[in-house]
């Protein structure tokens, strides 16, 4: 695929985003997840590996394919490694699976109701390897805890500052401001976030386009004036710790809005499942995440 396939794909292609980017301190609770405990290994370099494999078995499983898996988040790890003997990315476009790459560093502690992203000093060194890997965009996540104005204001103008970047390299930014599905505040943040990114697209340069990485809202259909904003070229969601029934559930709820999960996706696989049982897990997991992007539900009003 070249760029412009990736474009199109993300812009018009029936299909969610697997986010394959747990990275850090999330490394050792993916792995628990998956039925690795954390004395199965005794080095960092070790854990990394472990990771990898399980996420190259993903990739490669018969179950993972642009049909119904437009794109693939990745951690830079994951992008330098390989795919039976693939650069992962390469082995990404194989399948029709569009790469993205995770670029932020983490979060700085909490300020003003949300934490900001850490300094990113390497950031276009980052970019010019990735885009010379194949790969088509970048994602980068803030947190926000409460209805604090001023902090998602400072939330979003940072996302964008970054995205900005990302753009003058030629790739395309997903902008991710998660709202904590746990705030006591979350229907103020999302019409106070919803106005901040509607500012900060409208000073976009002509021509410009981001994606959107949110949390799902509240209220549904919140996010309508996004999925049609002529500079946004998808809005995705995060499924932020539902379990994956309810939050596909809630995804049908919000016209235009496909996913883009990793725990709601992985919850099911384990390494010590079979290769048939792991493609039917992995199978079964894509299915009803696929039709919660793409087979929409009228949402009922409650009282």
């Amino acid at each position: 695929m070249q760029y412009s396939d990736m474009t199109a794909k993300m812009a018009e292609g029936n299909g969610f985003i697997a986010a394959l980017d747990q990275s850090g301190g999330s490394t050792p609770k993916a792995l628990k997840g998956y039925g690795i405990e954390e004395g199965a290994w005794s080095t960092e370099e070790e854990m990394f590996g472990l990771i990898h494999e399980m996420r190259a078995r993903i990739i490669s499983s018969p179950a993972f394919t642009g049909d119904k898996i437009i794109g693939a988040i990745l951690f830079e790890r994951t992008m330098d490694g390989e795919v039976d003997g693939v650069p992962t990315p390469a082995a990404l476009i194989a399948k029709g699976v569009v790469p993205f790459i995770k670029i932020d560093k983490g979060l700085e502690d909490e300020v003003n109701g949300v934490q900001l992203m850490k300094p990113m000093p390497t950031l276009d060194a980052l970019l010019e390897r990735s885009k010379a890997l194949g790969v088509f965009g970048t994602k980068e996540r803030s947190v926000i805890n409460s209805a604090n104005a001023e902090g998602i204001a400072a939330v979003v103008k940072q996302q964008f500052e970054v995205g900005l970047q990302v753009l003058g390299h030629g790739m395309m930014p997903i902008i991710e401001p998660e709202v904590n599905i746990k705030s006591e505040t979350r229907a103020a943040c999302d019409k106070i976030l919803l106005a901040e990114i509607l500012k900060n697209l409208d000073e976009l340069p002509e021509g410009k386009q981001v994606m959107l990485k949110l949390s799902l809202p509240v209220v549904p259909g919140t996010f309508d004036p996004l999925v049609s904003h002529p500079k946004v070229l998808r809005v995705v969601a995060l499924s932020g710790g539902y379990k994956r029934p309810e939050a596909c559930v809630e995804l049908a709820k919000n016209k235009g809005i496909i996913a883009s999960f990793s725990r709601a996706l992985l919850e099911d696989l384990r390494a010590q499942m079979s290769e048939d049982e792991f493609n039917a897990a992995l199978g079964e997991a894509s299915d009803e995440i696929y039709r919660g992007s793409t087979q929409k539900v009228e949402a009922v009003a409650t009282v």
